[in-house]
């Protein structure tokens, strides 16, 4: 059985390489990198918005199943960048769809969306379903609401194998600092090894749904077994945390004392303030179950952080 995964080299690519080989595919990965190495996997070099390689790419290795994982995937980041994010994230994916179209038809597609497409949720509309009308909130999310259209249209028009799936905040060691709980807990280890002890931090009023990258990725490879073509899942633990309480949590693994200032620079133009999932429908059709305990993710985020800072001072 062969996996091929678009975007192998970012965060969650990385686990899911490693997931799958232990599930005994043999896994290609593409990325835009020029450095990336990695073994145990085949690695083919790849710009989504270079159609004629993607082609090639497709019509080589005809992969049994695909995981579409490359993409802009920082919400912060498409408000500075909402050009590129659209063009990576619509156009891109496009492009893979004609290349499977073209040449490798029975091919099973995932197409990761995101819970940015929901835009503003009322409290009593948690925890979210996949039927709930989506309002978009930033230019990631609406990047996401096209993507997702685009795989509707090209499951009724040419009858593709894709399954969609719309992923709420996922966590792990490895995460950029784009992201929330890895930008925490990268200024707490650099605080423990000696610079200023004051964090500043943007709006803690926020509730999310965390899950962490090892429960997502096996819920992804789930539902190329298991989910029907044409839907569309969410995927989260189904439970909301307090973006203070997940700072109050790190802050107490933390060996030192620290002071939190808020700081209105780290404001996004829109936040949502309260995102949970309603997970039901996964858990109905592939089994899936969330196992690992948002406390030991967290001290694991910590401690990877630690490890890269004690590596760049040395």
């Amino acid at each position: 059985m062969k996996a091929l995964i678009t975007g192998v080299d970012g965060f969650v690519g990385k686990y899911l390489s490693e997931y799958l080989l232990e599930q005994g595919y043999e896994v290609y990965g593409t990325t835009i990198s020029e450095n990336y190495k990695n073994n145990k996997i085949n690695v083919k070099k790849m710009n989504l918005l270079d159609t004629e390689r993607i082609n090639k790419i497709i019509n080589d290795v005809k992969p049994d199943k695909i995981f579409h994982l490359a993409g802009q995937s920082a919400v912060g980041l498409s408000w500075e960048k909402p050009v590129l994010t659209v063009n990576i994230n619509v156009n891109g994916t496009l492009n893979l769809l004609e290349a499977v179209r073209n040449h490798s038809k029975d091919s099973k597609i995932l197409i990761i969306g995101s819970s940015d497409q929901y835009g503003p949720i009322k409290p009593e509309e948690c925890p979210i379903k996949e039927g709930k009308v989506q309002n978009p909130q930033s230019p990631y999310g609406v990047s996401k609401k096209a993507q997702e259209e685009m795989c509707k249209l090209y499951v009724n028009a040419y009858n593709m194998n894709i399954i969609m799936v719309r992923a709420f905040n996922h966590i792990g060691a490895g995460q950029s600092k784009n992201f929330v709980v890895a930008d925490f807990a990268s200024k707490i280890a650099q605080i423990e090894k000696g610079s200023e002890p004051i964090l500043k931090v943007g709006n803690l009023e926020t509730f999310r749904d965390f899950t962490d990258v090892r429960d997502i990725v096996r819920g992804y490879t789930l539902l190329l077994e298991k989910g029907k073509i044409g839907e569309i899942y969410n995927i989260g633990s189904g439970k909301e945390v307090k973006v203070s309480e997940i700072l109050k949590k790190l802050i107490s693994m933390s060996k030192k004392e620290i002071k939190i200032e808020i700081d209105p620079n780290k404001f996004r133009p829109v936040d949502v303030p309260l995102v949970v999932c309603d997970n039901s429908k996964i858990k109905r059709d592939t089994g899936w179950e969330p196992e690992f305990l948002i406390d030991d993710t967290l001290e694991e985020v910590l401690e990877y952080w630690r490890s890269v800072i004690i590596e760049r001072r040395e």
